[in-house]
């Protein structure tokens, strides 16, 4: 099969890789219909995520075609479309029968860290993902969601990951009605996030970034107020000003590990002397109110990173962050989608055949073209 492989820093190519095969009972192989470029995937593409082996293939947000399933798989048949979250869940072990899937204990065994992920470093179990003709899928009765007769594709896409984990953001600030909420970052877990604050009961919502097109884009489909970093002096003390000086109730981190904004924490970041750039957890903390909420859903590479722990304990802040789990929330928010309360798939600006995946990934990543989400076609 045709499939993205990873030769290394900012090095992919698509290549011809052996077609999956069922290795467990439990497994499915799907044909891939659709496959999205995550944030999380240029952070591997940039060298930033310890242990991303040359040869693997990443995509942890797609769609598919069951071609074949293991004896054991009860709730799927050959020809089903199914939406496959980005964690790899057994259903049953102490963590996912708490509807922790993100912390599975059983598909990553070998770490401590997340469950398993498709298309990911080796530290989340180095399975094989979706930017490809075909993907396995283990443990198919629990994770993949069958996309109903009705809908397309790309209207449930994004169920994989970022509409989920921009609502667990959403849902990790304990949004309840009327509260005041910062998102910062306007990529898509971002824009999501902000829908998902409104939709809980958000009073006010305002978007941090320094790209303006990104900016326009969440003012647009998000309904928020927006402000560019770059063009108020100090980006915390305009913030908090905006909330009678005390800053909002909630405050999310939907950057993670190549945030932009101070040098020292890019340099030390970038030169792997902390494990990323922590700016937007830093002004997160430092922006909400004292008793306020910090929710970090953007990434970061374990193990250690220049937080400002000492503000956050002295101002009483709850921090919360975890990767998503997304099966617990996809049925929720389908209904969303079918209700017409999200358009998931308008914030697609541009599509891709497989072939054109390392263009894909220069757009996504310079932001260039105005892009906000990439989509790649397999069957192309």
């Amino acid at each position: 099969m045709r499939a993205l492989s990873y030769f290394g820093p900012n090095k992919i190519k698509v290549v011809r890789k052996p077609d999956p095969r069922i290795e467990h009972s439990n497994d499915a192989i799907l044909r891939v219909t659709r496959s999205a470029i995550c944030g999380s995937d240029l952070h591997l593409l940039h060298g930033l995520v310890p242990d991303t082996r040359v040869g693997c293939t990443f995509g942890h947000e797609f769609t598919g075609t069951v071609e074949e399933i293991g004896p054991s798989v009860k709730n799927l048949r050959r020809g089903d479309r199914v939406v496959v979250p980005f964690n790899i869940s057994c259903g049953t072990c102490f963590y996912c029968s708490r509807g922790l899937s993100a912390n599975c204990e059983n598909t990553n065994p070998n770490s401590d860290v997340a469950s398993g992920v498709f298309g990911y470093s080796h530290t989340t179990g180095g399975y094989d993902g979706g930017q490809a003709e075909y993907v396995r899928v283990p443990f198919a009765d629990v994770g993949p969601m069958k996309i109903p007769d009705d809908m397309e594709e790309e209207e449930v896409l994004f169920l994989s990951d970022i509409l989920p984990t921009g609502y667990q953001a959403a849902e990790m600030g304990e949004i309840k009605g009327g509260e005041t909420v910062v998102v910062f970052g306007c990529g898509p877990v971002g824009l999501f996030a902000m829908k998902s604050a409104w939709l809980l009961g958000a009073g006010r919502v305002i978007a941090v970034d320094h790209v303006d097109y990104r900016l326009e884009f969440a003012g647009r489909y998000a309904g928020v107020e927006t402000v560019n970093f770059r063009r108020v002096p100090d980006i915390v003390t305009w913030l908090k000003d905006q909330f009678e000086g005390r800053g909002p109730d909630v405050a999310i981190d939907a950057v993670g590990m190549e945030a932009e904004g101070s040098k020292l924490h890019r340099v030390l970041g970038m030169g792997f002397m902390q494990a990323g750039v922590p700016v937007a957890i830093n002004w997160a903390i430092q922006t909400v109110r004292k008793g306020g909420n910090v929710s970090i859903i953007g990434v970061y590479g374990p193990p250690w990173n220049l937080v400002d722990i000492g503000t956050a304990m002295n101002k009483g802040i709850t921090v919360r962050m975890n990767q998503c789990n997304v099966r617990r929330y996809m049925p929720h928010l389908l209904k969303h989608i079918r209700e017409g309360r999200i358009d998931a798939k308008g914030i697609i600006t541009h599509r891709f055949p497989l072939s054109a995946a390392p263009k894909a990934y220069q757009t996504f990543s310079d932001k260039k073209d105005g892009c906000v989400k990439c989509v790649l076609t397999p069957a192309a």
